[in-house]
């Protein structure tokens, strides 16, 4: 069963001030991290039970190219994209999502 994938505002917020980012620190490396968000989340789609729970429902995956997690919920209908943050960052920020 193929569900639509919904990613949260606060979510494609932080996407886009990532690509700018990236995209200051070299031109392309923002469309490069963005095919890669994009790559993962095709993949989430295609099989969102694959990837481990992290935290109470909440499933994660990583960007393999950049340090940066992807944390899902998966619906009935739908997988919600609560957080996309680097691996850096404290996880309570998106665990506060869950």
């Amino acid at each position: 069963m193929s569900r639509a994938v919904i990613v949260r505002p606060d979510s494609e917020a932080k996407l886009t001030e990532t690509f700018r980012w990236y995209e200051r620190q070299f031109p392309g490396l923002g469309s490069t991290f963005l095919l890669s968000i994009d790559a993962t989340i095709q993949s989430i789609r295609r099989t969102p039970q694959l990837y481990p729970i992290v935290h109470k429902e909440v499933h994660g995956d990583v960007v393999r190219r950049f340090l940066f997690g992807v944390f899902y919920l998966i619906e009935q209908q739908r997988i919600v994209i609560l957080a996309v943050f680097h691996a850096r960052r404290d996880p309570r920020f998106w665990q506060s999502r869950a």
